[in-house]
């Protein structure tokens, strides 16, 4: 009964802000939250024992006076003292009992503290957002339903065996957001699973149910009716069940009569729902530079060079690691431009300071879904912290454009499988209202990768088919706009999701303003 009491308190309780998994240095507390919490049940266990030893001592007691009294009751109850002890024994001494041993004070205390222990556990939201996180990097990755299950995944350390619930639960969040596709998968892992545990971690109708359902709305209108048929073996009685082998029947009945043939029907189709933009050629190069496939000949690809640069005297003991990536857009990566205790101090600011990950307002000025970027952000000034201002200091002499319009650093960690998809950092034509105008648009992009990532957190540009991967201490650099001011279309990149590991990263946004005599203006359109 307590346990009950316990976990139900835990799955209903509001106790954290939503959004955790959105940033894996949040999901660290957790891990703290959980060792003080294991900390505390055992306290209260070892406390239960106690009191438990207590009653199992009182009882022995009791039963030895009674049977003691009742071998001569007359005796026991004529003496006076005896009966006024007895009456004592029975009021006093039996209220105590129940108050210090009786009452569940252990528990309403523990419970009452509850909130405060788990402050750092994730909510359903949570839950939610790592299933649907879970799921694009099965997508990207393309990664079989077993394999994950199994924690056979690339690139990942450690990684524990799901159970059928465990796969059930993952089923359970696609189904609820109509996503058939990942709940017909899901589901069948755990009925395959639930097979062979010797425990079962779910009941056998409660899967069949949502696979019957799913594979129904995915056009599997046979193989629907002989999974409502396996879930009647199991619950003859089950109104719904029964009313959904009766609709079945009747689907079946009338495509036949219409023409359609048995192996028509029996063929069981699971399409990947898509809308029209993960439908289109740019998503579909944009997954396959995830997966470090290569999507496109570069034909300038051999002359590709890395140098010192020694372009200012700062430069000139510790020359720049210069790597060229792409001439035109032209695109750097310069290595080893930070050091492990930058990297350390810069997260320590931004930590408390990470908020959910925004973007900019479309074209068409519709919000991009909330799934189009899983990551947690903080901007630092050059105010903040020395280091700050001796790094916008650096990036000045790096790429030699002027900083006084550019945007404060912003510092971004991604959560589970995170990710951002496709997305240009220039505001269009259309998006006048993006920057102020003493800003300008967006010149050039400067991306400091802070840790490296196992696998996946690939920057990409599908138009181009570059991939940079990340490396610690490392930063990317690029053109957004052309001389003539106008925005650079093949630019258009994503951060992959990341599939192992924690990624950092901060960027550096420097806006045309300033920049006149540094990277003049270009009359031709095409520069």
């Amino acid at each position: 009964m307590v346990l009950t009491t316990l976990l139900l308190f835990l799955s209903v309780s509001p106790l954290v802000k939503p959004e955790m998994f959105t940033a894996l240095v949040h999901m660290e507390k957790s891990i703290h939250a959980e060792k003080r919490l294991a900390k505390e049940i055992r306290s209260y266990v070892t406390k239960e024992r106690e009191r438990l030893n207590e009653l199992e001592r009182i009882a022995n007691e009791y039963e030895s006076h009674a049977e003691s009294a009742m071998g001569d009751m007359h005796a026991t109850l004529a003496n006076p003292v005896s009966a006024f002890l007895l009456v004592k024994r029975f009021t006093t001494d039996w209220n105590d009992v129940l108050n210090k041993y009786m009452t569940p004070n252990n528990t309403n205390q523990f419970i009452a503290s509850l909130p405060q222990l788990t402050e750092g556990f994730p909510s359903p939201e949570d839950l939610d957002g790592a299933a649907v996180a879970l799921l694009r990097l099965q997508d990207t990755y393309v990664l079989p339903t077993d394999k994950v299950a199994k924690g056979e995944i690339k690139g990942v350390r450690y990684s524990p065996k799901m159970t059928a619930q465990d796969c059930f639960q993952l089923g359970k969040v696609a189904y609820s957001q109509g996503d058939y596709y990942h709940t017909m998968l899901w589901m069948k892992e755990a009925l395959t699973i639930l097979e062979n545990e010797t425990s079962k971690t779910i009941e056998k109708p409660i899967i069949l149910d949502y696979l019957a359902y799913s594979t129904y709305m995915q056009g599997n209108w046979i193989h629907a009716l002989n999974l409502t048929k396996e879930w009647l073996n199991e619950e003859p009685n089950h109104v719904r069940a029964q009313s959904n082998h009766d609709y079945y029947s009747k689907l079946i009945r009338e495509a036949k009569e219409n023409g359609k043939k048995d192996e028509e029907l029996d063929v069981v189709n699971n399409p990947r729902q898509l809308d029209e933009y993960r439908q289109s050629e740019e998503f579909a190069k944009y997954e396959a530079l995830c997966r470090g496939e290569e999507t496109q000949v570069y034909p300038l690809a051999h002359k590709l060079t890395c140098q010192y640069k020694r372009h200012h005297p700062y430069f000139i003991l510790r020359p720049l690691k210069e790597e060229i990536m792409y001439f035109d857009p032209w695109i750097a990566i310069y290595h080893d431009l930070m050091t492990e205790s930058e990297v350390k101090r810069i997260q320590e600011m931004a930590g408390p300071r990470l908020h959910r990950s925004g973007v900019f307002v479309t074209e068409d000025n519709k919000s991009p879904t909330t799934n189009y970027r899983t990551s947690q952000s903080a901007w630092l000034s050059d105010n903040d912290d020395p280091l700050i201002r001796a790094f916008s200091g650096k990036i000045h002499l790096m790429s030699n454009l002027t900083l006084p319009t550019a945007e404060h650093l912003q510092v971004v960690n991604y959560g589970i499988g995170g990710h951002y998809e496709p997305h240009f950092d220039f505001a269009r034509k259309r998006e006048i209202n993006t920057f102020e105008s003493w800003r300008g648009n967006r010149i050039a992009t400067v991306i400091f990768y802070m840790t490296d990532v196992e696998a996946g957190g690939v920057t990409a540009f599908p138009n181009l088919g570059v991939k940079l991967y990340p490396e610690a201490r490392s930063c990317a650099v690029w053109y957004n706009l052309m001389k003539s001011t106008e925005g650079d279309y093949r630019t258009r990149h994503a951060g992959c999701p990341v599939l192992t590991g924690s990624k950092w990263v901060a960027n550096k946004w420097i806006h045309e303003r300033g920049q006149e005599f540094t990277r003049p203006c270009s009359l031709k359109p095409e520069e």
